[in-house]
C-alpha cells in the first residue's frame, strides 16, 4: 500500500474582501494607538485563514497593498510622477510591525513596481524611471525586513526584465498567477524557481533544456499535477502554493489537504 506523503504548504498572498461600514468601524476601534485602516484590516484577513489552515511558510498582503505603496511615495500625485520619488516608511514599518506579531516568518506580497500603472514623463526616459521606482522599491522592502518581515512576494501578470534584474533576490520571489511561456522563461533565468499551475507544468518541465530549475510552486495542486511534477523533481524541490485572489475561507484549508498524496 502506498504511504501518504505530504509536500510544504506556501502562500504568495490574497485579496480578502473588504468589510461593510459598521465591521471596519469596530475593527479599527479595536486597533487604537496604531495605523488602522482599510489596508492593515487586509493585511490582518489576508493572513489570519493561512496560520489557522497551517500553511507552512505564510504571507500577508496582496495586490491590494498598492494602495499604501501608492501613499508612501512621494514625488507621485494621481498615479503620476511630479517629480522625483523616494518612499517615506512610517507606515510600511508599522504594517511590517502588524505582520511580524501575528505570524513570525511570514512574506510580504505586493504588486510589482511596474504593476502600479505610474506615468513618468517626468524622467527622461524608460530607464531613469526604472531605477528610480526599483530603488523606491528596495527602500521599502528593507524597511519592512529590518522589521522582521522574512520576504517579499511581487505579484505581476507579466514580468519587466529590468524590475527582475534589480529586485529578484533569495528574499524577493516574483509571482505570476497565470505566466506564459516567455514570463516562465524570464523568471527562470532570474530566479531558478517559479509559481505554476497545471496548466503551465509541461511548459516549465520543457524550459528546463535551456535553465535550472531548483524549485516549483505547484499553484492550486490537484493529485495529477503532483505526480507529474515528482516525475521530474524531488519531493523537497515541490512546493504546494496558492493566491487566494477570491477571499475563500476555505481556500488555504484546500491547500493544505491537497498537499497530501501517495508516493
Amino acid at each position: 500500500m502506498a504511504k501518504r506523503r505530504t509536500l510544504a504548504t506556501r502562500a504568495f498572498g490574497g485579496e480578502p474582501g473588504l468589510p461593510d461600514i459598521a465591521g471596519l468601524a469596530e475593527w479599527i476601534a479595536e486597533h487604537r494607538g496604531r495605523i488602522a485602516d482599510i489596508v492593515t484590516y487586509r493585511l490582518e484577513r489576508s493572513l489570519a485563514p493561512q496560520i489557522t489552515a497551517g500553511i507552512g511558510l505564510t504571507c500577508a498582503g496582496g495586490r491590494f497593498y498598492g494602495d499604501r505603496i501608492f501613499q508612501c511615495l512621494a514625488g507621485v500625485t494621481d498615479k503620476r510622477a511630479t517629480g522625483e520619488i523616494h518612499a517615506d516608511t512610517p507606515a510600511i514599518i508599522e504594517d511590517a510591525a502588524g505582520i511580524v506579531v501575528q505570524a513570525k516568518g511570514a512574506w510580504c506580497a505586493m504588486p510589482a513596481p511596474h504593476e502600479l500603472g505610474i506615468t513618468h514623463s517626468h524622467y527622461d526616459d524608460d530607464d531613469e524611471w526604472s531605477t528610480a521606482i526599483c530603488d523606491a522599491y528596495s527602500t521599502i522592502l528593507r524597511a519592512m525586513r529590518d522589521t522582521g518581515v522574512a520576504g517579499h512576494v511581487l505579484i505581476a501578470d507579466r514580468m519587466d526584465e529590468a524590475e527582475l534584474a534589480a529586485l529578484a533576490r533569495q528574499k524577493v520571489f516574483f509571482f505570476s498567477p497565470s505566466p506564459d511561456r516567455d514570463t516562465l522563461a524570464m523568471l527562470l533565468e532570474h530566479q531558478q524557481q517559479v509559481a505554476a499551475g497545471k496548466d503551465q507544468l509541461a511548459t516549465v518541465f520543457d524550459l528546463t533544456a535551456e535553465y535550472t530549475l531548483r524549485r516549483i510552486y505547484l499553484t492550486d495542486p490537484d493529485p495529477a499535477s503532483i505526480s507529474l511534477a515528482l516525475s521530474h523533481l524531488d519531493p523537497d524541490q515541490i512546493v504546494a502554493a496558492g493566491y487566494d485572489a477570491e477571499g475563500d475561507g476555505d481556500y488555504w484549508k484546500e491547500i493544505v489537504s491537497h498537499a497530501i498524496y501517495s508516493g
